[in-house]
C-alpha cells in the first residue's frame, strides 16, 4: 500500500491535536507573572487563563490585611489584564471544533482514495499478468 496506513496515522495525530485544543479555547502559550507591592507579591496565571499561583514574603504582610488585599487586586487584575491584550493581539480563536470535522472527513476521504487506487492498482496488476 502505498503509506495509507502513515498517512492515516498521521491524520490521526492532528485530529487528537485538534480535539485537545478545542477543549482549551483561548489558551496562551507562556504563564503569565505579575508583581505587587514592590515585587512581594507574585500572581501566575497558567496557560488556561487560571490562578497557577500566588507567592508571597512574610513582609508582604506589614501593610495589614486591607492594603495585602489591594496588592493582591491589582496583581490579579494585571495579570487578567495581560491575558485579555494577549488575546485581542491573537486576533479571533480559530473554531477547532470545524477545524477537527474537517480532518475527519480528510481522513475518511483519504482512506477511502488510498483503497479505491490499491484496488484498481491490484485490478490493473491482475489483467497484466494474468493474462500470460
Amino acid at each position: 500500500m502505498f503509506g495509507e496506513d502513515r498517512i492515516a496515522e498521521q491524520l490521526s495525530q492532528v485530529r487528537e491535536s485538534l480535539a485537545q485544543r478545542a477543549e482549551m479555547p483561548g489558551a496562551q502559550a507562556e504563564p503569565i507573572l505579575t508583581e505587587a507591592s514592590d515585587g512581594r507579591i507574585k500572581v501566575t496565571l497558567g496557560t488556561d487563563g487560571r490562578f497557577e499561583r500566588i507567592k508571597m514574603t512574610l513582609s508582604a504582610l506589614k501593610d495589614g490585611p486591607d492594603a495585602l488585599v489591594q496588592q493582591l487586586t491589582l496583581a490579579v487584575n494585571d495579570a487578567l489584564d495581560q491575558r485579555s491584550a494577549q488575546t485581542a493581539a491573537a486576533g479571533p480563536a480559530p473554531d477547532m471544533a470545524a477545524m477537527h470535522e474537517q480532518a475527519a472527513r480528510m481522513q475518511d476521504a483519504s482512506v477511502r482514495q488510498f483503497q479505491d487506487m490499491n484496488a484498481a492498482i491490484g485490478d490493473l496488476m491482475g489483467r497484466l499478468y494474468g493474462g500470460r
